[in-house]
């Protein structure tokens, strides 16, 4: 087995084995009549659409100009597809049980523009559940995702800060290493950092914002995390950058974060935090920004409660849960904190996307060599998916700027968020 695959990590081979119990027992017979017949009923729900579904006994169909198709490779996975392609397409697709011919984003975007049109019927299984994970069922969540190989995400994030969050694309032209860069100080000219002031941050994936800030608001800065791999990484860093003495990494739980900072931070983890453990984070937050410190959180959400992708919430980002605004009220309300500012960057993060698909295909033999072609699979519709999710407007981008209620150190206009720092 390849070394970069599971073992140093000490994961279930299951659990990053995509689709190998949807490898086994695929029935390849001629296609009955009734199978046809379940074909035509399909394709007429997708009237219309770029994409056209094929049974197993076409293998060398080729798409058109602009459009797609998904064949069915076997009778069996036909079936299970239209039961709940929601959970079945993903593993089945990684397994190699339905291929897709063109481009794998017109397959995405068509399915969420039938989702949209079916929509009004389905919405009544649209419920969230108040998750509240503990947190060990946290250390094991991020574990799954995170403490797969730093050298898996170096391939296709950002190479300067390794930011595996929403970028800023203050210039349409930007290259996602710029949109990071411009993301970073986003953030620190909404949080007005000045020197010598202390930061706590809360989920600080692989260093690179946290050194930001220290390199460039000259700031001191104390961040939690809980995957291992990335703290290492995230020390290593900053001994090379001669940070270490601005910077801390601690290899803990939020939840036990302490002391008395300026300014509060959380760029990407609120949707691993559980809306059960809002009111907690709040009172957190509350408590080590004092009565005149200042915070941000950035999150990925929605416009109205909807748990996550069943097969995304299996395979990719189990326990994770995109909170809407009024959800998120829960972090500010029982803590009496004040919202400063609201904006919603969706469409960055379509284009950020965008970006790390691109350079994932770019660098996809070598992804394939450290781990296998289910998982090239799995991690290519993974990043389509959440693409189209933001194109389509199931999934929004929140920052959200506070404050103590009583606090009256705060700006009276934006201005200071737009004023460029080269």
């Amino acid at each position: 087995m390849n070394r970069n695959r599971l073992e140093p990590l000490g994961v279930p081979h299951a659990e990053y084995d995509f689709g190998a119990a949807y490898a086994r027992g695929a029935e390849r017979s001629e296609p009955t009549v009734f199978d046809r017949w379940l074909l035509e009923q399909f394709r007429k729900r997708l009237a219309g659409s770029r994409v056209k579904a094929l049974l197993w006994d076409e293998p060398d169909a080729k798409p058109a100009e602009g459009q797609a198709i998904v064949q069915f490779c076997d009778r069996g996975a036909f079936w299970q597809v239209l039961l709940n392609p929601a959970l079945h397409f993903g593993d089945l697709y990684s397994a190699g049980r339905i291929e897709i011919g063109g481009d794998v984003l017109t397959v995405v975007d068509e399915a969420y523009r039938y989702l949209a049109k079916y929509e009004a019927q389905s919405r009544w299984l649209n419920k969230s559940r108040l998750t509240a994970p503990s947190v060990s069922e946290s250390r094991r969540n991020i574990h799954h995702h995170y403490d797969i190989g730093n050298e898996f995400y170096r391939l296709w994030l950002d190479r300067e800060a390794l930011q595996y969050t929403c970028a800023y694309y203050a210039e349409p032209d930007m290259t996602i290493e710029q949109a990071q860069q411009a993301k970073m100080h986003h953030v620190c000219r909404k949080l007005r950092l000045a020197p010598g002031e202390r930061v706590a941050e809360a989920g600080g994936g692989w260093g690179g914002f946290a050194l930001f800030m220290a390199k460039n608001y000259g700031v001191k800065v104390r961040s939690f995390n809980i995957s291992h791999e990335q703290i290492v990484y995230s020390r290593e860093w900053a001994q090379r950058e001669n940070l270490a003495h601005l910077v801390e990494f601690v290899e803990d739980d939020f939840r036990n974060l302490d002391g008395s900072y300026d300014a509060f931070v959380s760029i990407g983890m609120l949707e691993h935090v559980g809306a059960g453990n809002y009111e907690e984070l709040g009172d957190l937050m509350r408590r080590v920004i004092g009565r005149e410190g200042r915070g941000l959180v950035h999150s990925i959400g929605r416009d109205r409660p909807e748990p996550l992708n069943a097969w995304i919430a299996k395979r990719i980002f189990p326990g994770a849960y995109p909170p809407t605004l009024r959800e998120m009220m829960d972090l500010f309300e029982h803590s009496r904190l004040s919202i400063l500012d609201v904006e919603n960057i969706r469409l960055h993060y379509a284009q950020t996307l965008h970006a790390w698909l691109d350079r994932y295909e770019q660098n996809v033999d070598a992804v394939r060599a450290m781990f296998d072609e289910a998982f090239v699979r799995a991690w290519r519709l993974y990043l389509a998916g959440s693409l189209m999710a933001f194109v389509h407007g199931k999934l929004q981008l929140f920052q959200v700027l506070f404050a103590p209620s009583a606090a009256n150190n705060v700006p009276q206009t934006r201005a200071h968020v737009y004023t460029r720092v080269e």
